[in-house]
């Protein structure tokens, strides 16, 4: 026991000669990384963000928002680092700081917002993240758990470990804890106020996420569903919060002369952008999916939904019983779809194997032996397509015969074809566009000329601040979607 707590009172001293002076806060931090790693480690992280969520193609839509962010940035505590502000090609609706000043906004998140001055708040509130160096605290918070457990560990044989990797992307993808959320918030004001904007921006950009967060919670829900909203304090505390307004009202007094908006210039710099899905990763409209880049079009049974993820399309019940997967590999040499199977894939013996002609493409495809799905079957095809296989795989879940649904993934897969010239319209995506509001003219009004395909009005008057019941005035710009 003694030795234990030695090793213990030991771990505590050397961990107390990491602490060192907070730029933004001012106050001392346990910290055990350097200035030069936390950039390292950006850097790093940095590479796997962009291999996952590809930076929107719109220079000039880039540009604005970096000069946008440098305003905050310029006068923030740590205005020695340059910062990168990338719009992410994703209709999700978040933001997110890496370590050393990378900063991300998603499309989907811009798409929501209406003044220049709510910009600057979202990448003032993740400029506060950097500043403060909040991963880098949760970083030592993780190291002194681990130190601390490996004493205990010495000292009594129970085995404990941490993963830092994992602490690190739950606390960039789903946000810092209350107290570093909100230390953000009043850092991002005081940036906000000091760069000329106006602080209470904060408040109206928390409550358009609000409004898109109970609108799309209520949609979850109804379809039995879990809802992943934005990672921030933005969308974890109430507008009144009294100590997010007293950060705001404090730093109003930062503003010298009248504060900015700039809704006009906001509006001016989304105009044509996409919304919802991108044309190159890929557009749903209802249950069939279409891809102009890779030009194909594919049909999902009637009231399945599809999930567009960077490394594959997957359809699948309401229930998520059963699911149809698509990915695409690069074809290296000649062979037929059957020996793709059994050398690229590693799959030595199907059941029922058959050889397909899909829309002219030849392809293969068979039923998985069950031993290799723990029990149930399931079926894999390729379909080749110039250069490239695609890979179907359709499955299961526990408590669901496979047999049941064969019939409806076997009419997606033979339903694989090239666009035929009808469809490519619908393989682009929507766009963003600005509306002068006539005289008469509603939500309702509207969206019967909308392209969007659930619920219009609702998602227009989210788009524009209006959301539950909010009204529309004559003269008045607003953003539409077509």
């Amino acid at each position: 026991m003694k030795k234990s707590v030695r090793i213990i009172l030991l771990a505590l001293t050397l961990l107390g000669s990491g602490c060192a002076m907070n730029p933004a806060t001012g106050e001392r931090d346990l910290v055990f990384m350097s200035e030069n790693s936390e950039i390292a480690l950006g850097r790093e992280y940095s590479k796997q963000v962009l291999a996952q969520m590809p930076a929107y193609a719109d220079e000039k839509l880039q540009a604005y928002v970096q000069a946008v962010g440098e305003k905050v940035a310029a006068i923030s505590h740590r205005n020695n680092l340059f910062y990168r502000f990338t719009v992410l090609d994703t209709p999700d609706i978040n933001a997110m700081a890496l370590p050393g000043g990378y900063i991300y906004i998603n499309r989907g998140l811009l798409a929501h917002l209406n003044s220049e001055a709510e910009l600057a708040a979202v990448l003032a509130h993740e400029v506060g993240h950097v500043t403060a160096r909040h991963t880098v605290r949760q970083h030592a918070s993780g190291t002194l758990a681990s130190v601390f457990s490996t004493a205990v560990a010495i000292g009594t044989g129970v085995q404990q470990a941490g993963d830092l990797a994992n602490l690190l992307g739950t606390a960039v993808v789903r946000g810092y804890g209350r107290e570093m959320e909100l230390e953000s918030d009043r850092l991002g004001a005081e940036y906000l106020a000091r760069a000329g904007y106006d602080p209470q921006s904060i408040v109206g950009v928390l409550r358009a996420l609000k409004a898109q967060e109970q609108y799309a919670e209520a949609r979850a829900r109804a379809a039995g569903e879990e809802y992943q909203g934005y990672h921030g304090l933005f969308a974890t505390h109430p507008d009144h919060d009294t100590r997010l307004q007293q950060a705001v009202s404090g730093a109003a007094a930062l503003v010298s002369g009248a504060p900015a908006v700039r809704q006009a210039e906001f509006l001016a710099a989304i105009e044509g952008m996409e919304f919802g899905d991108s044309t190159q990763a890929g557009v749903r409209r209802g249950s069939a999916f279409y891809h102009l880049p890779l030009d194909f079009a594919l049909q999902f049974p009637q009231d399945w939904r599809i999930e567009n993820l960077p490394v594959a399309v997957i359809g699948h019940t309401q229930r998520k019983d059963a699911f149809v997967v698509l990915t695409v590999q690069d074809l290296n040499k000649k062979q037929p779809p059957e020996a793709f199977i059994r050398e690229r894939l590693g799959i030595d013996k199907l059941e029922r194997g058959e050889a397909l002609t899909v829309d002219g493409m030849d392809g293969y495809t068979g039923l998985l032996p069950a031993r290799l799905l723990g029990g149930e079957q399931g079926r894999v095809a390729v379909i080749y397509k110039d250069r490239q296989a695609f890979i179907f795989q359709g499955q299961t879940a526990k408590g669901r015969k496979y047999n049941t649904v064969d019939a409806e993934i076997m009419q997606t897969i033979r339903g694989f074809h090239s666009l035929r010239p009808d469809e490519k319209e619908k393989a682009r995506a929507p766009r963003i566009h600005l509306h002068r509001v006539r005289r008469g003219q509603t939500y309702a009004t509207l969206a019967r000329s909308s392209v969007l395909p659930n619920d219009p009005e609702t998602v227009l008057r989210l788009l524009n601040g209006d959301y539950p019941a909010g009204e529309l005035v004559a003269g008045r710009q607003v953003k539409v979607v077509r």
